[in-house]
């Protein structure tokens, strides 16, 4: 439980992350003003969280192997994906789901702020708050060290899903004769969005290790709110929109599950699984 002293511990580190990522936002809508785009916020996503797990570890006065553990998680997830993606957008232009989200609004300067990243600080803040109780609460013990190494496992799972379906894919596109094809190789074949679900995998993996204490359980919110991003918000069903038009993927919509993993259904005309290649099902923006 959460005492007096515990509320105001916690009221520092919330606070401290609010204010880290008010910062973040300011900085790279500036950067993306003048860049003229502003999918630069991608970049910043995982960076985010990195920023407050570091927060969570120095601040907060809470089990000190639980706040390691979960800064050291958080900051393997989140460099990783910062760099995975700053190095596939640069030089590029803007993210078509930017173009018809802030199309459909208006695309003006308030506009961008209030639905970009406000949006987006805001969902980092909330997200993240299993990082933040954790890092004011006492240590796991008795049958929740059970719960924390499952946390674990799901977070390894959902490690491996992004940065395997991140590598095939990358490997996929770098091969000329692949132009214009869909990817349904690989993690690509189970899944049409091996990263988003690599993610949410992720996230849940993160609440399962805050879980182990009390009263970390009562933020599973916040990898709701993760998932649903994922999956309909700004994620997958943006992406879908967009790459539905291309030849061949409804076809590879039929044949592989939209999120979770499941083996691929065979083609009916001969019975074997699809073998044409394709550009990123679950293209991270």
């Amino acid at each position: 439980m959460i005492d007096l002293h515990g509320w105001a511990a916690f009221g520092v580190v919330t606070g401290a992350a609010l204010v880290w990522l008010i910062i973040l936002q300011a900085t790279t809508f500036a950067i993306g003003h003048r860049l003229g785009r502003y999918n630069v916020v991608d970049v910043t996503w995982g960076a985010g969280f990195v920023g407050v797990g570091i927060i969570a570890l120095i601040l907060g006065p809470g089990d000190p192997l639980r706040r390691w553990l979960l800064a050291v998680l958080v900051a393997f997830w989140g460099l990783r994906l910062t760099w995975h993606v700053w190095s596939k957008t640069k030089g590029k232009g803007e993210d078509p789901r930017y173009e018809e989200m802030l199309g459909r609004a208006g695309g003006g300067v308030g506009t961008v702020i209030k639905k970009v990243f406000a949006t987006q600080g805001a969902a980092q803040w909330f997200v993240s708050l299993p990082i933040q109780v954790s890092a004011v609460v006492g240590a796991t013990s008795g049958p929740w060290i059970v719960v924390l190494v499952v946390g674990v496992a799901l977070w390894l799972v959902g490690q491996v899903f992004e940065a395997v379906g991140d590598a095939q894919l990358k490997s996929f596109k770098a091969d000329p004769a692949n132009k214009g094809k869909v990817m349904d190789r690989g993690l690509w074949a189970w899944t049409r969005h091996p990263n988003y679900f690599g993610d949410s995998a992720v996230w849940w993996g993160i609440w399962l290790v805050a879980a182990s204490a009390w009263p970390g359980v009562v933020t599973v919110l916040s990898p709701v709110i993760m998932t649903y991003f994922l999956v309909f918000a700004t994620g997958a069903r943006l992406l879908e929109k967009s790459m539905s038009k291309r030849p061949g993927y409804p076809e590879y919509q039929e044949r592989t599950s939209y999120f979770i993993p499941l083996p691929p259904k065979k083609n009916q005309g001969d019975g074997d699984p699809a073998t044409s290649g394709t550009p990123r099902g679950g293209e991270r923006s």
